[in-house]
């Protein structure tokens, strides 16, 4: 019985971070309604989706003790296999989300309308974080062991990534205009783009 609870609680927070990190990515179309406030709003949107996300953190380590036997697919049969695999994934998206989140600053964890477009790792890559930060959710499949969350997480990964590249970068355009336009022909969102002669 607590198998499917637990299932049931990290697909809702799941649901939950996609929704309240989108949310956070918004400040200035909710300003259009809300006024100023909508600012500081989109700072408790962003911690709201932390909480959300650790929590998912939680009950996805919690798989390790409740999985459903059907679909309980073990990468490997010594445990260790799938811990080897998480942190070669955990490594280099680590660095990719300090680097993004300390290059950021503050608006890493809040929205503020003085903050200038950034420079350092996002002269090369827009999404620094997102990039990070999402491998880490495979990373975590393979650390449970789990075939069928390495499948769930990637599935999620490649699902919510897109939608939320696309929300935050219209707020993004409505907050820099121009600028950011250019930006974004030069700079991929994921990956380095190429330069063309």
């Amino acid at each position: 019985m607590f198998e499917w609870i637990n299932f049931a609680l990290i697909l809702f927070s799941l649901v939950m971070f996609a929704f309240f990190y989108s949310l956070s990515t918004l400040p200035v179309t909710l300003s259009e309604r809300r006024g100023e406030r909508a600012w500081k709003e989109c700072g408790i949107y962003r911690f709201i989706a932390i909480l959300f996300e650790f929590a998912a953190i939680i009950f996805i380590f919690l798989w390790i003790c409740y999985p459903f036997p059907p679909i309980d697919w073990p990468i490997h049969q010594h445990w260790w296999v799938g811990i080897i695999i998480s942190i070669i994934i955990a490594i280099p998206s680590t660095a990719f989300m300090i680097v993004g989140m300390l290059h950021a600053g503050k608006e890493t964890s809040a929205p503020s309308k003085e903050t200038p477009m950034y420079g350092g790792i996002y002269n090369y890559i827009r999404h620094p974080q997102t990039l990070g930060e999402m491998s880490l959710f495979i990373a975590l499949g393979f650390a449970v062991n789990s075939w069928f969350m390495v499948l769930l997480l990637t599935a999620y990964v490649l699902l919510y990534t897109p939608i939320m590249i696309i929300i935050e970068e219209k707020d993004l355009i409505k907050r820099f205009g121009e600028s950011y336009l250019e930006y974004r022909k030069r700079v991929g969102a994921l990956w380095l783009k190429r330069k063309r002669n």
